[in-house]
């Protein structure tokens, strides 16, 4: 930073801090006078702004009461006008010293952007047609006591804006839209699992074993029972006890963590949507899957054709369903069904210069996943299933009955990227034990990501677990879809964020 730049900062900062003072000089004065706009408890507002400029002829010439922060003011002597945003919209006010009295309009003009004020009086339109308040009285409800950005022309530094979302939300608007269409799309699968006949519930975020899913978890400490406990970093294992327990279908949308890298796509804590359904399988999800994306989008978007950070989407069902071998073969011309033993597939990818990574087996399970990552996840652009994924990397997925080196397990891919994961869960006790010893046999060998050993819940499956499908679906990742949004900071409202020095 050059010394012009930093003469520039610091006289920014004394700027604020000396806004700041006669802001508090300000309220210090309003506290002398009795007038302390914090002692407020209860304001009767009677309308929110969108309400009268929606049905204006509604609120002609009617009294109402709004009430909002002041984000626009100009003085013009006697008469001045103001605008407040509330919870939906932005709204006029015309305030003259004949109506408020002249100490009330002295007070007035002495309010600041930022304030939240309280107005009664009549709707009507000005000269250039806008929906306004005529205000009778103007009441000071809270005092901002530090001015908002820019002087309102907005707070664009993205990683400011990711730390400050109140402030965020105040100057840009147009984000708490990203936010509603959250809401309104996590509404819209709760009412499609509803209608199906899933039944919601909740599990626990602490636990004794990280399970689930391939992912390092966060460790915290229980000091009442002097044990070191780990925040969930899936669903699936405690739902799929209540499938034992004969609760045939099941979900829950919930927060899970990943002690993992952060980038546009990944954040520590995400929310994660998983079900289960007894006497179904991996196809049956498939057609679940289709029905919450294309309906969700149709909810939100009123179409199921949309353009994703300059990609053109269809997610009107049926979407592609095929192989990963059979893909992997589509895009390279490779057919690994022809490749039987580990020592082909190995070598394979040495004359192909794919790096096996230290924490991955030389397997032909392990090779087939570097090869579908390598060459053909980021060509995936419209909705395709990709199923029947190798048992190495499927330690919770059944069997296929025809290639047993191969899994009832398929990923769902949209614009290069993985939405959704799901299986014909495996419900064989031993062949479960078995997969989790090599999970644990991995995690012994460095990886800190590999599963650990849940006896409990192949107890669990001791007892009988009927056939059963399942389905993990990120649900950041499907609003970041419909929002058209890059990172997964824009649809989450508190990010996590490196703290400032």
């Amino acid at each position: 930073m050059s010394e012009n730049e930093v003469n520039n900062a610091q006289e920014q900062e004394l700027d604020l801090n000396q806004l700041m003072m006669v802001r508090r000089e300000k309220l210090a004065e309003l506290q002398e006078q009795g007038k302390n706009p914090y002692e407020i408890t209860k304001f009767n507002r009677t309308n929110t702004a969108g309400e009268i400029k929606s049905n204006y002829e509604k609120f002609e010439e009617k009294d109402v009461t709004v009430a909002g922060r002041i984000i626009a003011k100009r003085i013009m002597g006697k008469a001045s006008f103001c605008t407040i945003q509330d919870c939906d919209e932005r709204i006029q006010s015309y305030v003259s010293i004949n109506d408020l009295g002249e100490e009330s309009y002295k007070a007035f003009k002495t309010f600041d952007i930022g304030d939240f004020i309280g107005i009664t009086g009549f709707v009507f339109k000005t000269r250039t047609e806008e929906i306004s308040v005529h205000a009778k009285e103007v009441t000071l409800l809270s005092k901002s006591l530090r001015p908002l950005p820019e002087k309102f022309h907005g707070l664009k530094d993205p990683d400011l804006r990711y730390r400050q979302r109140y402030v965020d939300l105040i100057v840009n608007p147009e984000v708490k839209k990203s936010f509603e269409t959250r809401s309104k799309i996590i509404k819209e699968i709760r009412k499609i699992l509803d209608e199906k006949g899933f039944l919601e519930v909740e599990t626990p975020i602490l636990n004794t074993i990280a399970g689930g899913a391939t992912a390092k978890p966060f460790i915290t400490h229980h000091n009442s029972l002097d044990i070191d406990m780990y925040l969930r970093i899936a669903l699936e294992l405690n739902l799929k006890r209540l499938i034992v327990g004969g609760i045939d279908k099941v979900y829950e949308m919930g927060r899970v963590f990943r002690n993992e890298g952060m980038d546009i796509r990944h954040n520590p804590e995400f929310t994660e949507l998983e079900l289960y359904a007894a006497y179904q399988d991996y196809n049956d999800m498939m057609d679940i899957t289709e029905e919450l994306f294309s309906r969700c989008a149709q909810e939100v978007l009123e179409t199921t054709k949309l353009t994703y950070q300059g990609q053109e989407i269809d997610l009107t069902p049926s979407w592609k369903r095929i192989t990963m071998i059979d893909a992997i073969k589509e895009v390279t011309g490779i057919d690994f069904n022809t490749i039987n033993t580990d020592e082909e597939a190995v070598a394979l990818a040495k004359e192909r210069n794919i790096i096996i990574p230290d924490s991955t087996k030389e397997t032909r399970g392990d090779v087939i996943s570097l090869f579908f990552d390598e060459y053909v996840e980021e060509t995936l652009i419209q909705p395709t299933f990709i199923y029947e994924y190798p048992v190495e990397i499927s330690p919770l997925a059944k069997r296929k009955a025809s290639d047993p080196r191969m899994t009832e397990r398929f990923e769902l891919f949209i614009g290069g990227r993985e939405y959704g994961n799901a299986f014909s869960e495996l419900n064989d006790p031993i062949d479960q034990y078995e997969r989790f010893k090599k999970q644990v046999e991995a995690r012994e060998a460095g990886d800190e990501e590999a599963g650990m050993m849940d006896e409990d819940y192949v107890q669990a499956l001791e007892y009988g677990m009927p056939p059963t499908g399942g389905l993990g679906i990120g649900i950041d990742r499907l609003i970041m879809l419909l929002t058209d949004s890059a990172s997964i900071r824009d649809v989450l409202l508190f990010p996590t964020m490196k703290p400032l020095a």
